[in-house]
């Protein structure tokens, strides 16, 4: 019996090209995050399943876990998000980290979801958090580093709006204007959470399920799904002041150059754990309309193990929807002719492969990467191989070449070959690489 060829539903093999695509976006992120201060940090990838059931709510636990007992007969999971174990992270350090801790991760996770476009089961996420500031700051900080993120990879606002809301200006309409109970609150933020993906006929019969038929407060709902700006709520309550942290925030912003930044009642953020200002970058591409990424304060949930509360804001890009915003606009560079080597040395026959060894090793020694066809293939087949391969440069070594001391170097690209000294060799082919390099650049800026 053969063994499959695809990977588990869900995921993906990445080949060379695609690893340069991710490492590009991990690099990326990194250079901005850490200028802002941020430490790295790892936690395991595997956690027991009641840290999500505490806080996460019950559709990841229920739905969306990959959860297993292991041999020793505890309930663990592959992790599906890191809030709840960066959480558990600081608060095992409570006393000892300084505050403000500024912590960041890249790492994979799972969940057990249908997969759709821009939509995975194992999936990887840039984790970003700042612990240990109770005021509007963190949040400006947070979004303002989410800004950043997206504009160092050459994105215009225009190509991205940031959506805010505040889960307690939320619950204050939920409680005031609808007169809710305590059980018809959670319901109903849940259903706005799922706004964006139920037909408009289906959302109002939830909602009408949750109101247990009340038609008067399903119209008031209905009009607050209208509202655009803080201004348009209802009555006392867009002056009410409950709405001043989320009017700061939007001022600060707005002041700080960030334009998109937008109000967005129905922006919920499905997560129990959330408890103020919440957000969502959303892709203003028309053919990848979508939330990319969000985030939020959760204050309160390091006290879950057992420690001093702490305030907290953090957001999670993914690299998934991040890689199809990039390539909706034209911003993720093409790859496919710069992962291979910068140089390939094909030995003639056989007898030259120790030379061939000992010269691919002098040359690494000036920082270029060197591959070597040690196989009993003819040249002309080495050759297309070198070039299947995006060699930039390939040099032949033969019975001559050795014994005139001139190596003939090839440059792929042009077809232009010419005879170096092997003294020279080290020198000439890394001048030839940075030229490269150079031409690439200028290249992939003009375009």
């Amino acid at each position: 019996m053969s063994l499959k060829l695809t990977s588990y539903k869900g995921t993906r093999d990445l080949y060379p090209v695609d690893m340069a695509e991710r490492n590009y976006i991990f690099a990326g992120w990194r250079k901005v995050v850490e200028s802002y201060g941020y430490q790295e940090y790892m936690t395991p990838l595997l956690e027991p399943i009641e840290m999500y059931a505490a806080k996460s709510g019950q559709e990841i636990v229920n739905d969306q876990t990959y959860s297993f007992v292991d041999r020793g007969s505890r309930q663990m999971t592959i992790r599906p998000e890191m809030t709840p174990s960066v959480s558990r992270l600081v608060a095992a350090k409570r006393q000892d980290l300084p505050m403000p801790a500024r912590l960041y991760s890249i790492a994979n996770f799972m969940r057990y979801e249908r997969p759709q476009h821009g939509r995975e089961r194992e999936f990887w996420q840039l984790n970003f958090d700042l612990f240990g500031i109770d005021n509007i700051q963190a949040e400006l900080e947070i979004i303002e580093m989410s800004n950043d993120i997206l504009t160092s990879f050459g994105a215009s606002q225009d190509m991205f709006t940031i959506k805010v809301n505040d889960r307690r200006l939320t619950d204050h309409i939920m409680r005031e204007y609808l007169a809710l109970d305590g059980d018809q609150t959670p319901m109903l933020i849940k259903l706005l959470d799922r706004f964006d993906k139920l037909p408009a006929i289906v959302f109002e019969e939830q909602a009408k399920q949750i109101l247990c038929g009340d038609l008067a407060k399903l119209e008031k709902f209905k009009s607050l799904l209208m509202v655009k700006t803080i201004d348009d709520l209802p009555g006392a309550m867009s002056t009410a002041d409950i709405t001043k942290p989320l009017r700061d925030l939007l001022a600060k912003l707005h002041q700080n150059g960030i334009s998109n930044a937008v109000y967005d009642i129905k922006l919920m953020r499905g997560f129990d754990y959330y408890t103020g200002i919440v957000f969502e970058v959303f892709d203003e591409a028309p053919e990848n309309r979508r939330a990319m990424f969000g985030g939020g304060r959760y204050d309160g949930l390091v006290s879950l193990f057992g420690v001093e509360s702490l305030p907290v804001v953090g957001v999670a890009p993914g690299e998934t929807t991040f890689r199809e915003f990039l390539i909706a606009h034209k911003l993720l560079p093409d790859f496919t002719a710069s992962c291979g080597p910068d140089v390939t040395i094909l030995p003639l026959t056989h007898e030259q492969n120790d030379q061939a060894m000992a010269i691919a090793k002098t040359i690494r020694s000036v920082g270029i990467t060197v591959s070597v066809d040690y196989t009993d293939r003819k040249i002309d087949k080495k050759t297309r191989v070198a070039v299947k391969n995006k060699a930039k440069l390939v040099v032949y070594l033969g019975e001559s070449e050795i014994a005139s001391g001139k190596i003939t170097v090839k440059d792929l690209g042009t077809g232009w070959q010419e005879q170096i000294a092997a003294d020279d060799l080290p020198g000439y082919l890394r001048l030839k690489c940075l030229t490269s390099v150079a031409n690439d650049k200028d290249n992939s800026e003009e375009e």
